[in-house]
Protein backbone atom coordinates (compact mmCIF):
# COMPACT_ATOMS: atom_id res chain seq x y z
CA UNK A 1 0.00 0.00 0.00
CA UNK A 2 1.24 3.70 -0.76
CA UNK A 3 3.69 5.03 2.48
CA UNK A 4 2.50 8.24 4.28
CA UNK A 5 3.82 10.20 7.12
CA UNK A 6 2.69 8.90 10.29
CA UNK A 7 2.19 11.42 13.09
CA UNK A 8 2.99 10.80 16.71
CA UNK A 9 0.72 12.54 18.84
CA UNK A 10 0.87 13.59 22.37
CA UNK A 11 -2.11 12.10 24.58
CA UNK A 12 -2.63 15.73 24.93
CA UNK A 13 -6.29 17.58 24.37
CA UNK A 14 -3.97 19.06 21.16
CA UNK A 15 -3.55 15.36 20.02
CA UNK A 16 -6.44 13.87 20.98
CA UNK A 17 -8.85 16.40 18.91
CA UNK A 18 -5.70 15.97 16.16
CA UNK A 19 -6.47 12.07 16.21
CA UNK A 20 -10.97 12.59 16.18
CA UNK A 21 -9.88 14.84 13.34
CA UNK A 22 -8.18 11.94 11.41
CA UNK A 23 -10.75 9.55 12.48
CA UNK A 24 -13.65 11.45 10.72
CA UNK A 25 -11.56 11.92 7.81
CA UNK A 26 -11.15 8.58 6.88
CA UNK A 27 -7.99 7.77 8.43
CA UNK A 28 -6.09 5.47 10.64
CA UNK A 29 -5.15 6.34 13.99
CA UNK A 30 -3.14 3.55 16.78
CA UNK A 31 -4.51 4.39 20.17
CA UNK A 32 -3.86 2.90 23.78
CA UNK A 33 -6.45 0.90 25.40
CA UNK A 34 -5.54 -0.63 29.11
CA UNK A 35 -4.93 -4.12 27.07
CA UNK A 36 -3.03 -3.59 23.31
CA UNK A 37 -2.63 -0.52 21.21
CA UNK A 38 -5.67 -0.19 18.58
CA UNK A 39 -5.78 0.41 15.34
CA UNK A 40 -8.77 2.47 14.59
CA UNK A 41 -10.90 3.41 11.94
CA UNK A 42 -14.46 5.03 11.95
CA UNK A 43 -16.31 2.29 12.11
CA UNK A 44 -19.32 3.70 9.91
CA UNK A 45 -17.12 4.21 6.95
CA UNK A 46 -16.32 1.17 4.86
CA UNK A 47 -13.70 2.76 3.02
CA UNK A 48 -11.33 3.35 6.54
CA UNK A 49 -12.44 0.15 7.49
CA UNK A 50 -11.25 -1.46 4.51
CA UNK A 51 -8.14 0.43 5.32
CA UNK A 52 -7.69 -1.07 8.28
CA UNK A 53 -7.55 -4.90 6.77
CA UNK A 54 -5.09 -3.04 4.18
CA UNK A 55 -2.89 -2.38 6.57
CA UNK A 56 -2.64 -5.31 8.72
CA UNK A 57 -2.97 -7.58 5.95
CA UNK A 58 -6.12 -8.97 8.07
CA UNK A 59 -8.39 -11.97 6.60
CA UNK A 60 -11.69 -10.93 6.02
CA UNK A 61 -13.68 -13.03 7.15
CA UNK A 62 -12.15 -12.07 10.79
CA UNK A 63 -14.73 -9.44 12.70
CA UNK A 64 -13.58 -6.30 14.19
CA UNK A 65 -14.35 -5.09 17.80
CA UNK A 66 -15.88 -1.65 17.55
CA UNK A 67 -14.73 0.72 20.84
CA UNK A 68 -17.43 2.91 22.26
CA UNK A 69 -17.33 5.43 24.67
CA UNK A 70 -20.17 4.24 27.14
CA UNK A 71 -23.12 1.79 26.94
CA UNK A 72 -25.01 4.27 26.28
CA UNK A 73 -23.28 4.62 23.24
CA UNK A 74 -23.31 0.83 22.69
CA UNK A 75 -26.97 -0.03 22.90
CA UNK A 76 -26.98 2.99 19.48
CA UNK A 77 -25.83 0.07 17.50
CA UNK A 78 -26.98 -3.08 19.02
CA UNK A 79 -30.09 -5.20 20.64
CA UNK A 80 -29.30 -4.81 24.57
CA UNK A 81 -30.50 -6.98 26.89
CA UNK A 82 -30.55 -7.98 30.61
CA UNK A 83 -27.59 -9.95 30.67
CA UNK A 84 -25.62 -7.38 28.60
CA UNK A 85 -26.73 -5.26 30.91
CA UNK A 86 -25.24 -6.88 33.93
CA UNK A 87 -22.14 -7.19 32.35
CA UNK A 88 -21.51 -3.90 31.42
CA UNK A 89 -22.63 -2.19 35.01
CA UNK A 90 -20.02 -4.83 36.41
CA UNK A 91 -17.08 -4.58 34.20
CA UNK A 92 -17.37 -1.61 31.85
CA UNK A 93 -15.30 0.51 31.12
CA UNK A 94 -12.53 -2.75 31.28
CA UNK A 95 -11.44 -5.48 28.81
CA UNK A 96 -14.79 -6.99 28.51
CA UNK A 97 -16.57 -7.41 24.41
CA UNK A 98 -19.90 -8.35 23.93
CA UNK A 99 -21.27 -9.60 21.08
CA UNK A 100 -24.90 -8.79 20.17
CA UNK A 101 -27.41 -8.96 17.32
CA UNK A 102 -27.17 -5.36 15.47
CA UNK A 103 -30.11 -3.27 15.58
CA UNK A 104 -31.97 -1.79 13.06
CA UNK A 105 -30.03 1.76 11.47
CA UNK A 106 -26.81 0.62 13.86
CA UNK A 107 -24.89 2.70 10.99
CA UNK A 108 -22.17 0.38 11.02
CA UNK A 109 -19.94 -0.85 8.18
CA UNK A 110 -20.57 -4.38 6.82
CA UNK A 111 -17.10 -4.66 6.91
CA UNK A 112 -16.70 -4.40 10.66
CA UNK A 113 -18.26 -7.53 11.13
CA UNK A 114 -17.43 -9.28 8.21
CA UNK A 115 -21.25 -10.23 7.32
CA UNK A 116 -21.99 -11.40 10.04
CA UNK A 117 -25.48 -9.88 12.03
CA UNK A 118 -24.05 -9.60 15.52
CA UNK A 119 -21.66 -7.04 16.65
CA UNK A 120 -18.70 -7.23 19.31
CA UNK A 121 -18.80 -3.43 21.14
CA UNK A 122 -16.27 -2.76 23.92
CA UNK A 123 -15.79 0.49 26.24
CA UNK A 124 -12.55 0.59 26.86
CA UNK A 125 -11.23 2.44 30.04
CA UNK A 126 -7.93 3.61 29.25
CA UNK A 127 -8.08 7.53 30.24
CA UNK A 128 -6.94 8.50 26.04
CA UNK A 129 -9.27 5.84 24.36
CA UNK A 130 -11.67 7.43 26.82
CA UNK A 131 -10.91 10.84 25.74
CA UNK A 132 -10.53 10.19 21.82
CA UNK A 133 -13.95 8.12 21.83
CA UNK A 134 -16.03 10.86 23.89
CA UNK A 135 -14.48 13.50 21.20
CA UNK A 136 -15.13 11.70 17.50
CA UNK A 137 -18.19 10.57 19.77
CA UNK A 138 -18.89 7.52 17.21
CA UNK A 139 -17.86 3.65 17.08
CA UNK A 140 -14.06 3.23 16.40
CA UNK A 141 -13.57 -0.03 14.69
CA UNK A 142 -10.02 -1.12 16.31
CA UNK A 143 -8.07 -4.49 15.89
CA UNK A 144 -4.41 -4.48 17.61
CA UNK A 145 -2.51 -2.19 15.99
CA UNK A 146 -0.04 -4.90 14.60
CA UNK A 147 0.42 -6.57 10.81
CA UNK A 148 -2.06 -9.66 11.11
CA UNK A 149 -1.25 -12.86 12.91
CA UNK A 150 1.75 -10.97 14.51
CA UNK A 151 2.30 -9.92 18.18
CA UNK A 152 0.19 -7.55 19.26
CA UNK A 153 1.41 -4.29 20.46
CA UNK A 154 1.49 -3.34 23.59
CA UNK A 155 3.58 0.10 23.27
CA UNK A 156 3.71 2.88 20.43
CA UNK A 157 6.72 1.87 19.82
CA UNK A 158 5.63 -1.49 18.69
CA UNK A 159 3.08 0.08 16.34
CA UNK A 160 5.20 2.03 14.36
CA UNK A 161 7.87 -0.39 13.87
CA UNK A 162 5.33 -3.05 12.19
CA UNK A 163 3.03 0.01 10.95
CA UNK A 164 4.82 3.37 10.30
CA UNK A 165 4.27 5.36 7.08
CA UNK A 166 0.78 2.53 6.85
CA UNK A 167 -1.52 4.82 9.31
CA UNK A 168 -1.76 8.60 9.63
CA UNK A 169 -1.21 8.82 13.08
CA UNK A 170 -0.38 7.16 16.38
CA UNK A 171 -1.43 8.20 20.00
CA UNK A 172 1.25 7.90 22.37
CA UNK A 173 0.12 7.33 25.95
CA UNK A 174 3.09 5.02 26.89
CA UNK A 175 2.38 1.17 27.68
CA UNK A 176 -0.99 -0.14 28.36
CA UNK A 177 -1.90 -2.05 31.87
CA UNK A 178 -3.26 -5.06 30.67
CA UNK A 179 -1.34 -6.47 27.86
CA UNK A 180 -3.85 -8.88 27.03
CA UNK A 181 -6.63 -8.26 24.39
CA UNK A 182 -10.04 -8.41 25.63
CA UNK A 183 -12.49 -11.44 27.11
CA UNK A 184 -15.39 -11.36 24.42
CA UNK A 185 -18.75 -12.75 25.26
CA UNK A 186 -21.23 -13.71 22.72
CA UNK A 187 -24.95 -12.44 24.27
CA UNK A 188 -26.69 -13.41 20.89
CA UNK A 189 -27.71 -16.82 21.68
CA UNK A 190 -29.66 -18.41 24.52
CA UNK A 191 -26.71 -18.47 26.66
CA UNK A 192 -23.77 -16.51 27.22
CA UNK A 193 -20.45 -18.27 25.53
CA UNK A 194 -17.01 -17.40 26.36
CA UNK A 195 -15.64 -16.55 22.57
CA UNK A 196 -12.12 -15.47 23.70
CA UNK A 197 -10.30 -15.41 27.10
CA UNK A 198 -8.59 -12.26 27.53
CA UNK A 199 -7.70 -9.77 30.34
CA UNK A 200 -10.60 -10.66 32.34
CA UNK A 201 -10.79 -13.81 34.03
CA UNK A 202 -13.50 -15.83 32.97
CA UNK A 203 -13.89 -16.43 37.00
CA UNK A 204 -14.79 -13.06 37.25
CA UNK A 205 -17.69 -13.06 34.75
CA UNK A 206 -19.29 -16.48 35.96
CA UNK A 207 -19.27 -14.65 38.85
CA UNK A 208 -21.18 -12.06 38.23
CA UNK A 209 -23.83 -14.23 36.26
CA UNK A 210 -23.85 -16.82 38.72
CA UNK A 211 -23.81 -19.51 36.25
CA UNK A 212 -21.13 -21.05 33.71
CA UNK A 213 -19.91 -19.99 31.27
CA UNK A 214 -20.28 -21.95 27.70
CA UNK A 215 -17.45 -22.78 25.53
CA UNK A 216 -17.22 -22.45 21.91
CA UNK A 217 -15.68 -25.65 19.69
CA UNK A 218 -12.82 -23.95 18.38
CA UNK A 219 -14.21 -25.94 14.99
CA UNK A 220 -17.51 -23.55 14.59
CA UNK A 221 -17.42 -20.78 12.44
CA UNK A 222 -15.30 -17.33 13.28
CA UNK A 223 -17.60 -14.87 15.22
CA UNK A 224 -15.66 -12.95 16.93
CA UNK A 225 -11.72 -11.50 16.76
CA UNK A 226 -8.21 -13.56 17.81
CA UNK A 227 -9.87 -17.25 16.81
CA UNK A 228 -7.54 -17.74 13.92
CA UNK A 229 -5.43 -20.92 14.86
CA UNK A 230 -2.56 -19.62 13.86
CA UNK A 231 -2.41 -15.68 15.41
CA UNK A 232 -0.05 -13.67 17.36
CA UNK A 233 2.64 -15.49 15.39
CA UNK A 234 6.08 -14.50 16.34
CA UNK A 235 8.77 -14.94 12.54
CA UNK A 236 10.22 -17.79 14.90
CA UNK A 237 9.28 -21.07 15.54
CA UNK A 238 7.65 -20.97 18.95
CA UNK A 239 8.00 -24.13 21.62
CA UNK A 240 4.86 -24.78 24.47
CA UNK A 241 5.90 -26.13 27.81
CA UNK A 242 9.06 -26.60 27.36
CA UNK A 243 11.36 -27.15 31.31
CA UNK A 244 14.47 -25.83 29.57
CA UNK A 245 15.71 -24.16 26.39
CA UNK A 246 16.96 -26.74 23.65
CA UNK A 247 19.71 -25.89 21.73
CA UNK A 248 19.50 -22.40 19.48
CA UNK A 249 16.71 -22.07 21.34
CA UNK A 250 15.48 -18.57 23.98
CA UNK A 251 14.38 -19.45 26.67
CA UNK A 252 10.90 -17.24 28.05
CA UNK A 253 10.58 -17.89 31.75
CA UNK A 254 7.93 -18.31 33.92
CA UNK A 255 8.27 -18.53 37.80
CA UNK A 256 12.26 -18.78 39.57
CA UNK A 257 14.82 -20.53 37.53
CA UNK A 258 17.33 -19.19 34.62
CA UNK A 259 15.63 -17.75 31.82
CA UNK A 260 16.65 -15.09 28.78
CA UNK A 261 13.29 -12.93 29.88
CA UNK A 262 11.26 -13.92 32.59
CA UNK A 263 6.61 -13.08 32.45
CA UNK A 264 6.92 -12.78 35.73
CA UNK A 265 9.73 -14.32 38.25
CA UNK A 266 7.39 -14.67 41.00
CA UNK A 267 4.52 -16.69 39.20
CA UNK A 268 2.12 -13.89 39.10
CA UNK A 269 -0.40 -14.05 36.02
CA UNK A 270 -1.13 -10.70 36.04
CA UNK A 271 2.81 -9.78 35.49
CA UNK A 272 2.85 -12.37 33.27
CA UNK A 273 -0.06 -11.36 31.03
CA UNK A 274 1.59 -7.25 31.08
CA UNK A 275 4.82 -8.73 30.01
CA UNK A 276 3.70 -11.26 27.10
CA UNK A 277 4.06 -9.68 24.10
CA UNK A 278 6.52 -6.99 24.83
CA UNK A 279 9.13 -9.77 25.55
CA UNK A 280 7.83 -12.17 22.47
CA UNK A 281 8.58 -9.26 20.46
CA UNK A 282 12.14 -8.88 22.46
CA UNK A 283 12.98 -12.29 21.99
CA UNK A 284 11.68 -12.25 18.38
CA UNK A 285 13.82 -9.34 17.11
CA UNK A 286 16.52 -12.02 17.69
CA UNK A 287 15.55 -14.16 15.28
CA UNK A 288 16.20 -17.82 16.99
CA UNK A 289 13.06 -20.35 18.16
CA UNK A 290 11.90 -19.59 21.27
CA UNK A 291 11.03 -22.09 24.28
CA UNK A 292 8.47 -21.28 26.57
CA UNK A 293 7.95 -22.42 29.96
CA UNK A 294 4.78 -23.84 31.52
CA UNK A 295 2.23 -21.46 32.77
CA UNK A 296 -1.08 -22.47 34.60
CA UNK A 297 -3.95 -22.81 32.97
CA UNK A 298 -6.29 -20.79 35.26
CA UNK A 299 -7.60 -17.36 35.85
CA UNK A 300 -5.43 -14.65 32.98
CA UNK A 301 -2.95 -18.01 32.32
CA UNK A 302 -6.22 -19.14 29.63
CA UNK A 303 -5.78 -16.04 27.84
CA UNK A 304 -1.87 -16.46 28.05
CA UNK A 305 -1.95 -20.13 27.26
CA UNK A 306 -4.40 -19.27 24.50
CA UNK A 307 -2.09 -16.21 23.06
CA UNK A 308 0.71 -18.92 22.98
CA UNK A 309 -1.29 -21.78 21.76
CA UNK A 310 -1.98 -19.58 18.94
CA UNK A 311 1.71 -17.81 18.49
CA UNK A 312 2.68 -22.13 17.90
CA UNK A 313 0.68 -22.85 15.86
CA UNK A 314 1.74 -24.48 12.35
CA UNK A 315 1.91 -21.50 10.14
CA UNK A 316 0.78 -21.98 6.21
Amino acid sequence: MPQQSTEILAATAGGIARAAQLLQAGQLVSFPTETVYGLGADARQGKAVAAIYEAKGRPSFNPLIAHVHSAEAARRHVEWNDVAEQLAEAFWPGPLTLVLPLREGHGISPLVTAGLETLGVRVPAHPAAQALLRELDGPVAAPSANPSGKISPTTAAHVKAGLDGRIAAILDDGACGVGLESTIIGLAGPEPVLLRPGGLAAEKIEAVLGRKLAERDVHDPLTAPGQLLSHYAPGAPVRLNADAPGEGELYLGFGPGPCDLNLSEHGDLAEAASNLFGHLHQLDALGKPIAVAPVPEHGLGEAINDRLRRAAAPRD
